[in-house]
């Protein structure tokens, strides 16, 4: 469930406009595409990440205070996350020559090569 942010009355998470004030929801009249809303009638992008990195080109900008685009610049973009038990130690080191086993072939190919050069002139 929603809350919106002009009634502050919770809505279907799947609706469009609000029933009880008719505020629009979704952008484009989409349902999977979220409309992010001022709640106080201040702008967004004094708290958006893409404003602050400069990467935004919504043409409201800088005063919007409804954007498809917004995300908290306080609330990271991708979480810290700990490494799987299956990439530490010597699965790590299999996993890693296995993934690059084309590479290792070459490598040990040229290195053969170089031996029998080197081999051949003495």
């Amino acid at each position: 469930m929603l809350i919106c942010p002009r009634c502050k009355q919770s809505v279907d998470s799947q609706a469009v406009k609000c029933p009880k004030c008719n505020n629009t929801l979704k952008a484009f009249g989409h349902p999977g595409m979220p409309l992010y809303q001022s709640e106080d009638n201040t702008s967004l992008c004094d708290r958006c990440t893409y404003d602050r990195d400069d990467s935004c080109n919504f043409p409201k900008r800088p005063h919007a205070k409804s954007c498809t685009l917004f995300h908290d610049a306080d609330i990271p973009l991708v979480s810290e996350s700990t490494l799987p038990r299956s990439t530490q130690g010597w699965v790590g080191i299999k996993n890693w020559l296995y993934r690059n086993r084309g590479l290792i072939a070459i490598a040990l190919l040229i290195l053969v090569s170089v031996l029998v050069a080197i081999a051949s002139q003495t």
